[in-house]
């Protein structure tokens, strides 16, 4: 068996994130914390949070690298489930009409943004933080003059703009989670959010068919070598536009997703911290800034979100208090600082 060989496959910073989770779930059965529960939590919190690592996909494979300005396909996915909490729908149709509420607004907003992009290649990621940033901010006084007359959205007591923290308990709480779960099922299934899972890996095959068609080829040798591009004929900037639009969509969908497991969206500044753990977690999962795949998605949302879930309970006990938000900010920052400063024909 070659060491060398299976090291360089999984990457060290897999391999110390796995050995670390290892030893947080050894240590969790150790202090008799329910083991279940925490599965739970891992599996919910994966599909949570997986289709905003998928957005970071397309932007990778068309040479734009990490899509640090997630949060402008965030906020048009948040503005989609306003306004179906607005006209008052429940259920799966509040949902779905968020989703078509927000996707077209998502399209023209990356159409518009990958326009910008194309005028300074090269600072793409330096770009993209500070639009994230002016974005948000910007939105900041929207949320506060935005025309919505729905008493679970507004501040109570005739106040004007929207809350900080809204519910989503009478709208789309818990829908995909709840779905396909019937009582039946034996008990170590339950634990599995089985339609969260599943519409994550809808739309990570329709991700993946893409890829493979021609107009996902095309995308990804603009990415991989404009020049090698230009010279068979490939526009590089319609397939960078092309890039940008499909992840500002899959971010406008995944926080809604995301919103619905969480039972709650956040407004205001909440959307900013949407882009570090989404690029923390394919870089951990073995994506580069030119090259990134679904597995890439899969394994490090799991180990990311894994390590957060069982970190919490253990260094709070072990610690007497509460660390697990230091861990979290060393992890992806650490994660992200190792990626950009190493060379690019380094293997993850």
């Amino acid at each position: 068996m070659d060491f060398k060989k299976i090291y360089k496959k999984i990457g060290f910073p897999r391999l110390i994130i796995s050995a670390f989770l290892i030893v947080l779930l050894i240590a969790a059965a150790m202090l008799d914390i329910p083991l279940s529960g925490i599965w739970k939590d891992i599996f919910t919190r994966f599909g949570m949070n997986a289709i905003l690592v998928l957005a970071m996909v397309p932007s990778i494979q068309s040479g734009i690298g990490i899509n640090f300005n997630l949060p402008l396909g965030v906020i048009f996915g948040l503005i989609g489930a306003l306004i179906s909490i607005e006209l008052g729908l429940t259920g799966w149709t509040s949902f779905f009409v968020a989703l078509a509420i927000a996707i077209p607004l998502a399209v023209v907003a990356g159409y518009l943004y990958g326009l910008m992009l194309n005028k300074v290649k090269g600072q793409e990621m330096t770009v993209g933080n500070y639009v994230g940033y002016s974005i948000v901010s910007f939105m900041c006084i929207f949320w506060l003059v935005a025309p919505f007359r729905n008493p679970e959205l507004t501040w109570a007591m005739g106040g004007s703009g929207l809350r900080v923290t809204l519910s989503l308990e009478s709208s789309m709480a818990g829908l995909l989670d709840k779905s396909l779960n019937p009582e039946w099922l034996p008990e170590w299934l339950k634990i599995i959010p089985i339609g969260l899972i599943l519409f994550f890996a809808l739309l990570a095959g329709i991700v993946w068919i893409f890829s493979k068609s021609k107009r996902g080829t095309a995308m990804k040798v603009a990415g991989s070598s404009e020049a090698f591009a230009t010279s068979n004929g490939v526009n590089v900037d319609r397939q960078r536009l092309l890039g940008i639009v499909l992840s500002t969509v899959l971010a406008a969908i995944g926080i809604i997703v995301y919103s619905q497991s969480f039972g709650f969206l956040q407004l205001y500044n909440s959307p900013l911290y949407v882009a570090l753990p989404a690029a923390a977690s394919i870089l951990i999962g073995g994506a580069t800034l030119q090259k990134a795949k679904i597995i890439h998605v899969v394994i490090g949302t799991f180990l990311f979100q894994g390590l957060l879930v069982v970190a919490l309970p253990v260094i709070n006990i072990l610690s007497e208090g509460s660390m697990a938000e230091i861990i979290r900010i060393i992890i992806s920052n650490g994660i992200i600082l190792y990626a950009l400063t190493r060379k690019a024909g380094d293997a993850a």
